[in-house]
């Protein structure tokens, strides 16, 4: 059943609190991650069950949980699949994800080896039988490639405006010297009248780094957006670099917009910063939010440590209210 949409106001001053047995879902075996959680909640699958799809450096997995909280791994899905998102419409599901050369990201770390991906989409009416990929959007402007790094889109997160479809995108790459891997430079806009396209992208990024903003001076990582009855709110995993201890970092920003394109941070603090825990002491990456039951749940990926040879991320949960 679709929810009404919300207003704007109903983000500020939201009382959210981390979900104490934090965190949910360990990385599968043989991979140092599980990340970039995107879900359904129970209301919109068939089985009435949750699902979560996510990615680790073999590919993505698809999880289930009979209450959001104790996750089991159902499947392991494609190879050369990562950051997805997952999009209902008329009781059919649209898995969309960045697509790259399987058993590439094995690799990504290897010095001059450059990256290439595109967004693509696969279709489902049951969550089980997924159709053939098709490609959504390839890297086509100039600010989609660093001439040392490679090109990328990635990250992609499906709104729908009136009979329009807007696909907010990563693109670009910036190279994080303490961690010893790239992350996401800029976050873009592309609109169609279809969900499966063909999506035209705005000609330049929507938000960017600003070396003068410390929430945001490396990369602009990724955002999932909430189309509300006022405007739009985003939640961003910006990427940093701290003024204090000179290392790298990702936290969670909750931006407003009145027409999803020009963007405003809503406070001038993150709604979540990492640090808190061991398992979350470096980055607090992607995520997807929803709400469900009056409760606003928010699933993200955590690091414990900088460098990818030594860090492990798990999947964790926020919730905007007390867990009954």
């Amino acid at each position: 059943m679709a929810q009404a949409q919300p207003y704007l106001y109903e983000f500020y001053g939201l009382h959210w609190q981390l979900h104490e047995p934090n965190p949910l879902i360990a990385p599968p075996f043989g991979s140092p991650i599980i990340a970039d959680p995107t879900f359904l909640c129970p209301d919109e699958t068939p089985d009435g069950l949750w699902h979560l799809f996510a990615h680790s450096v073999w590919g993505l997995h698809h999880y289930i949980s009979v209450n959001g909280l104790n996750w089991k791994h159902r499947k392991f899905l494609f190879t050369g699949a990562m950051r997805a998102h997952v999009y209902t419409e008329n009781k059919t599901f649209y898995l969309l994800y960045e697509r790259y050369a399987p058993m590439k990201l094995l690799v990504s770390w290897l010095p001059g080896l450059k990256w290439y991906s595109e967004i693509v989409v696969r279709r489902s009416d049951d969550l089980i039988r997924w159709s053939k990929p098709q490609t959504l959007l390839k890297p086509c402007l100039s600010w989609h490639t660093d001439a040392t790094l490679g090109s990328a889109v990635s990250n992609p997160c499906l709104v729908k405006t009136g009979k329009q479809y807007r696909l907010y995108y990563s693109a670009s790459l910036v190279h994080l010297p303490d961690c010893g891997f790239n992350e996401p430079k800029y976050i873009g806009v592309a609109t169609s009248e279809k969900i499966t396209g063909v999506y035209k992208p705005l000609s330049e990024p929507v938000i960017f780094p600003d070396a003068a903003d410390n929430r945001c001076n490396l990369g602009a990582g990724a955002i999932k957006v909430i189309c509300c009855t006022d405007g739009f709110v985003g939640f961003q995993n910006s990427i940093y670099q701290s003024p204090v201890t000179k290392k790298s970092g990702s936290a969670i920003q909750l931006l407003t917009s009145d027409d999803g394109v020009d963007w405003s941070y809503a406070d001038a603090i993150p709604l979540l910063a990492p640090g808190a825990y061991n398992w979350m002491h470096s980055h607090v990456y992607a995520l997807d939010v929803k709400k469900y039951n009056h409760c606003w749940h928010l699933y993200f990926n955590a690091r414990n440590t900088w460098h990818w040879s030594k860090g492990r991320e798990h999947i964790g949960l926020m919730t905007s209210l007390p867990l009954s």
